[in-house]
C-alpha cells in the first residue's frame, strides 16, 4: 500500500479516499452504476432528456446507498465509545 501512495496520481486518489471515504465511495458507486446503465440501455432509443434523468437518478440513488450504509458506521462508533 505504501508503494501505491508513492505513485503521484494514485497517491493523490488514496489520500482523497482516506480523507473523505463516503464521498469517494459515492463517486465510485455512481461511476459503476452509470457505466452499467450506459452499456445496458444503449440500444433502447432514449432521448437526451431521458438519459440525463436516468443518470441523475442513478447518482442520487448511489448517494442514498452510501448514506444508508454509513448509518452502521455511526452505530459502531457509538458502541466503541460506550465500551471505553
Amino acid at each position: 500500500m505504501e508503494r501505491l501512495k508513492k505513485v503521484p496520481v494514485l497517491g493523490a486518489l488514496l489520500a482523497f479516499a482516506e480523507a473523505r471515504p463516503r464521498l469517494a465511495a459515492w463517486i465510485v458507486l455512481s461511476l459503476g452504476i452509470v457505466i452499467l446503465l450506459l452499456i445496458e440501455a444503449r440500444d433502447v432509443g432514449l432521448m437526451i432528456g431521458q438519459w440525463i434523468a436516468l443518470i441523475v437518478a442513478s447518482v442520487i440513488v448511489a448517494g442514498l446507498c452510501i448514506w444508508i450504509v454509513s448509518w452502521e458506521d455511526k452505530d459502531e462508533t457509538a458502541e466503541k465509545s460506550a465500551e471505553k
